[in-house]
């Protein structure tokens, strides 16, 4: 590695030496940059090779001008990277594939392994099938081991067959808390060449909540499982230097308030501001006074309010939280020297040069949740029960128009080959519907909370938020209460440090006694995976349509997430979740109207459950300790006797099995050439999906349960699957069969090319027949049309789906037209080789008038193109032309294109070498 900055220096920690890239001998250009940009600064010092890193790069961040537009490209080299199970399989299994590819193209297939260190945490797979009883946890992680069988085998397979793969087993945590609580290092050493060299930890994750780690200062984000891959292959991350907007915390929170209603707020804050693709950075005194669970908390939900980063820098309260998680000393005196020395140290007073800053006052945050299915649509608890009333009427109205769209609609749709979307429930019982379930006879009705939720590494990692829900249920059940009939309810956390917590606190027995019994330790509800409702409050919302919702402490409340029988999702923190399933609805006035009533027949109020903020600290002080996370992190990569049994091939080529349906080898390498095919034609396009604003990765990649009639439900049942062994699409996303037939198949999916129609649904061309988006994808694939798909703004908000990408390309989708990208989901796209094209401003498939219908020939692709034509021809020949920026933005980006996809560049630059 070059030196040409002399920074290469040495720093003594309790007489131990270390070697360092020293910001200090950079002066005050180092010293003026936000915490964020030291981190990357260090990072490009470390790594100039003069080929991916040059001299030019470093004095550009050094010369960083915070109001000025990104333009100059840099490559940022993780020092590990992170995964969960859902998005870690197909990487696995990627990587299994370019070893045969690598053999079939000349290579050593044994040079394919991850080059720095590569951490899965299995927390994707669990799901709440069983729920309100002690044996909860059992029979789920019993069901979780009979469905992933497969994957769970493959699995083990990888972790000895990879060099630099660790794996932790399922029921040990969630990804983000794991991360948090133990694999973090905040400054890494590694020895090279008889040095020890000390470094900032950094990553990248195939999960956007990655950034929760940003809480203990540490610079990593949500990146596709494509560029995942490529990290984990030695391939920097290549980004725009970007702007910075420091986010000034002063004061401190008020009674009554937790850190779910801060970061709801932030959350709303940022996201009015508009910070897509930039840092954010957190200063001020305010965060004297933070807790770093807090400022986890606040990290989390960096995808939330659109950032790449949320980061916190790192000061006292680091080193304590550091401590109490059990780092060794030798570490954390590392940590807080390094830190000190290169200016990446908060003191008070501290402030760096941003490009733009936004202030929060803490005094200020009100109690709140979010939704109905945005996480940045915020509702103060005091106005709670008007709005969510408001937004029950507007979901009644739309079924009332639904109702009265006749028959006339339905027989067409129907003589067409699709299926009947009205039920034949009379208009007079939509609404409402009497219930017998476990012995007991109600109403259910629109409004009802049919689901809560105490899930998620966004709040489960935070001992207040978490002992608050604990004393609500305290509360509620020494004034006999209980949560109603229908609601169910679960306690899924990020690690078990909380079920030793609150066992200590003496509150398990009192959440268990109100249904909130542990279920398993991961994801569960957050991701969708809530599992089945019983089939008598199912029944009732299918045959009486009812609106239903469902409330949980995560961070993702997107429709049709959480389940398809739910039409809202409110995000809220864990004692309201309890709160809320006590009241069994959520258009209640939590301030004015009461939750319910004692056994005497007296009204109880959310104020004669809520606890105090001393009175949660306090016993966070008391319950809280270092032993408990010796304890739960002592064996963390042995499991449990199931984990500990799975059979183990030696083989370091994987043995594809034909017959299964959770592993199969992927396709993106057959036919690959050992030179690059230069760039596509795209002429004569026909459009598989026309989408409006804010279609999220939830719509596009496939997620949730598998339905028996949907393309992959329908492959399932052909080799031989039952129907109740069918799992979720996250489980079978090593088998590309399942996931390119779920793609663009979420039930809450509109398709504007099949008017009326909700899911996976679309209209072929030129016949204008009725059809899935998978069978029109492989109709157009047998006379070699390529596909587009035209879209609104926003389009890809949402978590890092690699396979809302990769499901795109295997059905034939060429190119996307969209209003705006998500950043995440626009890389993932050139990853895989499909085009993102941008209308131009004040443009969009609405305002040219195109109806799907056209066939699109896309002019001008050449190579770094900024702008292309596109010539739409509809039926009667008439032609719309205009002009589309080309979303490629960084030259590295323009390799992967040309060459079909990050993953052939990588295999043939190691081809190469």
């Amino acid at each position: 590695m070059k030196n040409s900055f002399n920074t290469l220096a040495q720093l003594t920690v309790n007489a131990k030496q270390y070697h360092i890239h020293s910001l200090a001998s950079l002066g005050d250009k180092a010293k003026r940059l936000p915490f964020s940009l030291k981190i990357l600064l260090e990072n490009l010092l470390r790594h100039e090779d003069g080929e991916n890193i040059h001299k030019d790069d470093i004095q550009a961040l050094l010369d960083w001008q915070p109001q000025a537009e990104p333009s100059k490209e840099v490559a940022f080299t993780p020092a590990r990277v992170v995964m969960q199970d859902f998005t870690g399989v197909p990487a696995i299994v990627d990587l299994a594939a370019m070893r045969d590819a690598m053999e079939q193209l000349g290579g050593d297939p044994s040079k394919i392994n991850p080059l720095s260190p590569a951490e899965l945490v299995i927390d994707h797979s669990v799901q709440v099938d069983s729920y309100g009883n002690n044996g909860a946890f059992d029979i789920n992680a019993k069901l979780e081991y009979q469905r992933n069988k497969e994957r769970y085998e493959f699995l083990r397979w990888g972790q000895t067959a990879f060099d630099n793969l660790t794996v932790v087993p399922p029921a040990t945590g969630i990804v983000h808390q794991v991360n948090l609580e133990y694999l973090a290092r905040v400054v890494f050493e590694n020895e090279e060449q008889g040095h020890t060299f000390a470094y900032p930890d950094s990553l990248v994750g195939t999960d956007s909540h990655t950034t929760m780690i940003n809480g203990l200062g540490i610079l990593g984000w949500g990146v596709g499982g494509i560029e995942a891959e490529a990290a984990m292959l030695g391939q920097p991350i290549s980004l725009l230097i970007p702007q910075v907007v420091g986010f000034k915390l002063k004061g401190a929170l008020p009674e009554g308030t937790t850190a779910t209603d801060l970061v709801l707020t932030v959350t709303q804050m940022l996201r009015e501001k508009g910070v897509v693709g930039k840092f954010v950075e957190f200063y001020g005194d305010g965060l004297a006074d933070l807790p770093l669970a807090d400022r986890a908390t606040i990290a989390n939900m960096a995808p939330e309010y659109g950032a790449t980063c949320g980061i916190f820098p790192i000061d006292q309260e680091t080193i304590e939280y550091l401590k109490l998680t059990n780092r060794s000393d030798e570490q954390i005196a590392l940590i807080e020297a390094y830190a000190k020395h290169q200016g990446m140290w908060r003191e008070a007073g501290d402030e760096f040069l941003y490009s733009d800053t936004v202030e929060l006052d803490l005094g200020t945050v009100v109690p709140s949740l979010a939704g109905p299915k945005r996480p940045q649509d915020r509702i103060p608890l005091d106005e709670a029960g008007k709005i969510i009333s408001a937004h029950l009427r507007h979901f009644e109205d739309e079924r009332a128009e639904r109702n009265v769209l006749g028959m006339e609609d339905e027989a067409r749709i129907v003589s067409e080959g699709g299926q009947p979307r009205q039920s034949k429930t009379a208009a007079n019982t939509c609404g409402i519907a009497k219930v017998k379930f476990n012995g007991e006879e109600f109403e259910l009705s629109d409004g009802a909370c049919v689901i809560a939720a105490i899930t998620s590494c966004t709040n489960t990692s935070n001992p207040s938020v978490i002992l608050a829900a604990g004393l609500v249920a305290k509360k509620a059940k020494e004034l006999g209460l209980n949560v109603k009939p229908w609601v169910k309810t679960s306690l899924a956390p990020g690690s078990q440090v909380v079920t030793d917590y609150l066992k200590k606190a003496g509150l398990m027995d009192d959440l268990e006694a109100l249904g909130f019994n542990l279920v398993g330790y991961g994801c569960t509800t957050c991701i969708g995976n809530s599992g089945p409702l019983a089939d008598e409050i199912h029944q009732a919302i299918i045959d009486h349509k009812l609106i239903v919702s469902s409330i949980l402490s995560g961070n993702r409340n997107f429709e049709g997430r959480i389940h398809q029988d739910v039409k809202m999702n409110f995000l809220a923190s864990p004692p309201l979740v309890v709160a809320y399933a006590i009241a069994g609805r959520t258009d209640i006035d939590v301030y004015n109207e009461p939750l319910t009533q004692d056994e005497q027949g007296r009204d109880v109020y959310l104020k004669d459950l809520w606890p105090s903020v001393s009175e949660v600290a306090e016993l966070v002080k008391s319950t809280v300790t270092k032993e408990m996370f010796a304890k739960s992190y002592a064996d963390v990569y042995k499991g449990d006797e199931r984990w500990r049994t799975i059979a183990v091939p030696e083989a370091k080529r994987y043995q594809w099995d034909e017959a299964s349906t959770y592993i199969r080898k992927a396709p993106f390498f057959d036919g690959m050439s050992k030179e690059p095919p230069g760039l596509p034609s795209i002429v004569g396009a026909r459009c598989l999906a026309k989408l409006g604003d804010s279609v999220t990765t939830d719509h596009i990649s496939p997620a949730g349960a598998i339905k028996a009639d949907a393309p992959a439900g329908e492959y399932l049942l052909e080799h031989g699957v039952s129907q109740g062994d069918f799992n979720s699409y996250g489980s079978r996303r090593g088998n590309h069969e399942v996931m390119m037939r779920g793609t663009f198949a979420n039930v809450r999916l509109r398709n504007q090319l099949a008017p009326g129609t909700e899911g996976g649904i679309t209209r072929t061309q030129p016949e204008d027949k009725l059809a899935s988006i998978y069978d029109a994808a492989m109709q157009y694939q047998q006379t070699d049309t390529p596909l587009v798909v035209l879209a609104g703004a926003e389009y890809g908000t949402g978590s890092s789906r690699d396979w809302a990408a990769k499901g795109s390309l295997l059905l034939g989708i060429k190119a996307v037209i969209a209003k705006s990208y998500e950043r995440i989901h626009r890389s993932n796209l050139i990853g895989m080789g499909v085009l993102p094209l941008q209308f131009k401003a004040g443009e969009g498939h609405e305002e040219l008038g195109l109806t799907g219908k056209e066939t699109f020939d896309i002019n001008g692709l050449c190579d770094k193109a900024k702008e292309l034509e596109i010539v739409a021809t509809n039926e009667d020949g008439q032609q719309t032309k205009f002009r589309v920026d080309v979303r490629i933005d960084t030259p590295k980006e323009w390799e992967y294109y040309k060459h079909g996809g990050i993953l052939q560049y990588v295999l043939r630059q190691m081809l190469r070498s």
